[in-house]
């Protein structure tokens, strides 16, 4: 979908958001912050790009992450600029994630491209929890299953504030109305129908989303690669910019677990690379 048919798709928040009385001009300059989103769901229209659950097929010789399996994507299948990304052309992105906080700032998922015809070996469904953990397989036992359809749906920031060095907030450089624009758009994405439990691309969404959710997980990532945590000793950048949001996930898992946001990111320059060893997944769990 080209930039100029997802801001046609945008003309209705555009009156609304005018009908606010938030000048014309910033409304624009939110607006041309505008990137596709890959929705994926169980609606009827649009192909079969990914799927939730089945069997967990890796590259052989590829040791199971330490996390459960959420779902697999098959990058053929996303539509031409259905995102931004500089995706690999062929193959499946697998995702996995463990959808609660564990109260640490740790790495909570796991992302592995299986290159199109790359020989592979099916790894035990429990093969991330050796010590047999019931409370905790419970929990990945209810992750859902079944084919997810793919459409493609313009999105914007909710965030309408930044957190400074000394911890204070403020509003959105450059946009006094962010907030008006934030809660207008958490409105349009209502007729927009970016409902789907997994996206690619896109702006990060969560729950208490005034602050940009990809800002907290870069942090995370930059304080665990200093202690050795996570990043193997390479340089990680703390500038939001560097980093693009590589996918979101909404779990509903029923009685099990309360709601989270799952996101997946990564340095642009490491998708660039195929690193995708180099994806910082966070949670944020509200029990």
């Amino acid at each position: 979908m080209t930039f100029e048919k997802l801001r046609e798709r945008l003309t209705r928040f555009r009156d609304a958001a005018v009908q606010l009385d938030i000048p014309a001009d910033e409304v624009d300059r939110w607006i041309d912050m505008v990137r596709p989103c890959a929705v994926l769901s169980t609606r009827e229209d649009g192909p079969v790009a990914a799927r939730f659950g089945g069997p967990v097929l890796l590259p052989v010789g590829t040791p199971h992450p330490p996390f459960p399996y959420v779902a697999s994507i098959d990058l053929t299948a996303l539509p031409p600029a259905s995102t931004d990304l500089p995706l690999p052309s062929d193959g499946h992105l697998l995702l996995f994630a463990w959808p609660r906080d564990r109260g640490d700032l740790g790495n909570h998922g796991a992302v592995v491209h299986v290159p199109a015809g790359a020989a592979t070996e099916e790894h035990d469904t429990y093969a991330w929890d050796p010590h047999g953990i019931p409370e905790e397989r419970e929990v990945a036992d209810a992750f859902p299953q079944g084919e997810l359809r793919v459409r493609t749906e313009p999105s914007l920031p909710y965030h309408y504030e930044i957190e400074l060095p000394d911890g204070d907030l403020e509003p959105l450089p450059g946009f006094p109305h962010a907030e008006e624009l934030a809660e207008e758009w958490e409105m349009a994405c209502r007729y927009l129908d970016l409902r789907g439990p997994l996206h690619i691309g896109g702006y990060a969404d969560e729950e208490m989303v005034h602050l940009d959710p990809l800002a907290g997980l870069v942090e995370c990532a930059v304080e665990q690669a200093s202690t050795g945590e996570w990043g193997g000793g390479e340089p990680v950048s703390e500038n939001v910019e560097d980093w693009v949001l590589l996918a979101s996930w909404s779990p509903e898992l029923g009685d099990v677990a309360a709601g989270s946001s799952v996101h997946w990111a990564i340095q642009r320059k490491d998708l660039e690379a195929g690193r995708f060893d180099r994806t910082f997944t966070d949670v944020y769990w509200n029990p």
